[in-house]
């Protein structure tokens, strides 16, 4: 089959396109022909082994990738069940975290994939897995938003915000994104009541501070997010980072967690989670009509060195897709 291989860290460069073995289900997996996947910044974090200093923590590998073929999030057809999989069944349209997504054929656990809502493309559904279950954690679990508060969105226009701006709209929130000029109108159209453009205004200067923050940038100190939250408010704070750092934004959010403990206000990181209830859960509001995937470009599965420079640029307007079939 044709995958994206990755032997070392390093730029987009070191990605190549090659033709390697499908992968043999085992009696407990599911193979999945690939119709389309995501580009995330978990992409780049595990392409570039960045920051470094998460490498010591086993997930990505220490002096070279654990993986050879890249990506996660997936959308594609049941090719094959292992013999103690049930519920599944070739054939079966489905969407979740397939390791090694960037490949025709990808292989994962029956836990982590659950049925593409009929009303997406393959291309929409594989937005879904790691952004939309992120902002729904950020914005129910851990921001614990109600209906009547005041929520902001910081990076409002990409993969993450695009969803959490539905998701707060949805729970009956009042909603202000944070984006850029040329995404305000989008901001808007997804359920902000108010949008702020970070080119001619700083959202942390306000006499009407948030009850909760979804920071899913790291572009504003600390102290600057604090002032903008009431007394008792919620700063949830969803790294951020660029590439080419030791601690990234590991650095900032370990500070969260430090100065949380002597204030009032919770400061709080959002940890990775991959759980099947999240993935039906966001399933669920895309068949309820509240929550809607945003796509920015479509890129064919040779292109995904391409792909991954863009959404390094940290400009992407909702989610980069890659086309596999």
């Amino acid at each position: 089959m044709k995958a994206i291989v990755q032997e070392r860290f390093g730029p987009p460069d070191v990605l190549r396109l090659a033709d390697v073995d499908v992968p043999e289900p085992g009696p407990d997996d599911v193979l999945v022909a690939v119709r389309a996947a995501a580009l995330n910044p978990y992409d780049w974090h595990m392409l570039r082994g960045d920051p470094l200093v998460a490498r010591l923590f086993g997930g990505m590998g220490l002096t070279r990738p654990k993986s050879l073929v890249a990506g996660l999030d997936a959308a594609g057809r049941v090719e094959a069940v292992g013999r103690n999989v049930t519920g599944l069944r070739p054939g079966d349209e489905v969407l979740g975290y397939c390791p090694g997504a960037f490949a025709e054929y990808a292989l994962t656990s029956p836990e982590m994939v659950v049925p593409k809502p009929a009303a997406l493309s393959f291309e929409q559904a594989a937005a879904l897995p790691i952004a939309a279950t992120t902002a729904l954690r950020g914005i129910r679990d851990v921001g614990r938003v109600r209906a009547g508060q005041r929520v902001l969105v910081n990076g409002a226009a990409g993969g993450v915000g695009t969803f959490a701006v539905q998701f707060a709209a949805a729970s009956g929130a009042e909603v202000t994104g944070v984006c850029g000029t040329a995404n305000v109108d989008l901001v808007a159209s997804l359920g902000a009541s108010s949008v702020v453009d970070h080119t001619s205004a700083d959202f942390t200067d306000t006499d009407d501070p948030y009850d909760v923050i979804l920071d899913n940038v790291g572009n504003r100190p600390l102290r600057q997010l604090r002032g903008a939250l009431v007394r008792s408010g919620t700063l949830v704070v969803n790294a951020g980072g660029s590439p080419g750092h030791v601690f990234g934004a590991v650095g900032s959010t370990l500070r969260a967690v430090v100065v949380n403990c002597v204030v009032r206000q919770r400061l709080t990181p959002l940890p990775d989670r991959r759980e099947r209830f999240f993935l039906l859960a966001v399933t669920d509001a895309v068949e309820k009509g509240t929550l809607s995937p945003v796509l920015d470009r479509m890129y064919p599965l040779a292109d995904v060195a391409e792909g991954l420079r863009y959404v390094e640029r940290g400009h992407a307007r909702g989610k980069v897709v890659v086309t596999v079939a």
